[in-house]
């Protein structure tokens, strides 16, 4: 078994040891002293001998029973005993339990990388209830807003005094409201699908840089109304064996999420080419970018950076975009500073 790095201390001390053959010496030291006693006294009579005998083997014994019994429960039942309690508290729902460190000398037994991993475990357990609350705080929002956008419009219509003209006004809303209902309830099990591996892959070949131009070109009225600059370096003849309609979902999401993002005379970059027989996509933008307690919860369903909701969204994209590109092989990452842009790169195998 390979030894963990991070230990540098021994969970039995030198001290320890001493202790523990110290203790052996005593006992071995006494009875040799009772035999030297007894081949001493060789004319004391059978009782006296016999009673010395028991005498010693009862104390002797107790002495072992006592010593063992503190050695367990110092130094082998301590450790196991606080991880114990301490799950037992994670079983409960307390996510915020953490073992501090047993040692003085700032050095890590076995014992104590075991309670690191415990502590990292809850943290983790933490963040994910925390996540799974802001699932249902963020299902309920986006639920919530355009089912009251109806509920409103639609008892607003149901004034007599209303015109011709805001009625439409009115239906139209309700439209809208509709319309992105439909589109949040089709992204839910859409990603639904997509984790449980439900969507079948239809790979084909194709080029891949002409499906990278034809789904910005699909953006161009965007990224002229806010006079954002749009550069690509695109190897040319890229030919790629996968599924070409699921990955124009993750396109238009990195696309969109780019130049949403993204502020006025800001730029976006798109860069495709061809490193150790995978097919790597680059989509770089110098938007607000993403602060780093945030860019491991990026690709979870619901999650955005912007608790306020201010920019349209639903935080599903990011999550289909992940799923779709393991389905299909491979691997997207994301480097972001904030106040500098993000950079989102997808590797498919060809």
């Amino acid at each position: 078994m390979k030894k963990d790095p991070r230990i540098n201390a021994k969970s039995m001390s030198f001290r320890r040891y001493l202790v523990l053959y110290g203790f052996i010496v005593f006992l071995l030291g006494s009875h040799s002293a009772l035999q030297i006693m007894i081949q001493q006294n060789e004319e004391m009579n059978a009782v006296y001998f016999v009673l010395t005998m028991l005498t010693y083997i009862f104390f002797v014994s107790l002495l072992i029973m006592l010593g063992f019994s503190f050695y367990w429960k110092e130094f082998l039942l301590r450790p196991v005993s606080l991880l114990s309690g301490a799950a037992r508290d994670v079983a409960q729902g307390d996510f915020s339990v953490r073992i501090p460190p047993q040692r003085n000398d700032g050095k890590k037994d076995e014992f104590e990388v075991l309670f690191d991993d415990f502590n990292a475990m809850t943290a983790e357990l933490a963040s994910t209830e925390m996540l799974k609350k802001d699932f249902v705080s963020n299902v309920s929002h986006e639920l919530k807003t355009p089912l009251s956008v109806i509920q409103n419009y639609a008892t607003i219509l149901q004034s007599e005094s209303l015109s011709d003209e805001e009625s439409q006004v009115y239906a139209l809303r309700i439209g809208e409201a509709s319309n992105r209902l439909s589109v949040l309830v089709t992204n839910i099990l859409q990603v639904s699908r997509l984790e449980n591996q439900k969507i079948p892959v239809k790979p084909k070949s194709f080029n891949l840089s002409e499906q990278l131009c034809r789904c910005a070109l699909g953006f161009e009225q965007l990224w002229d109304e806010k006079d954002i600059t749009l550069d690509t370096e695109l190897d040319q003849n890229i030919l790629l064996n996968s599924d070409e309609e699921l990955l124009d979902i993750v396109w238009n999401n990195l696309l969109s999420n780019a130049l949403k993002f993204t502020e006025r005379d800001g730029y976006v970059y798109i860069t495709a080419k061809v490193e150790n027989n995978q097919a790597v996509v680059t989509v770089k933008d110098t938007g607000c970018g993403i602060e780093a307690s945030s860019i491991r919860h990026v690709f979870d369903k619901f999650y955005q950076a912007d608790i306020s909701h201010a920019t349209q969204g639903n935080g599903l994209g990011l999550t289909m975009v992940q799923q779709i590109v393991i389905l299909l092989g491979g691997a997207i990452t994301v480097d972001s500073t904030p106040g500098v842009g993000s950079a989102f790169m997808v590797r498919l195998k060809l």
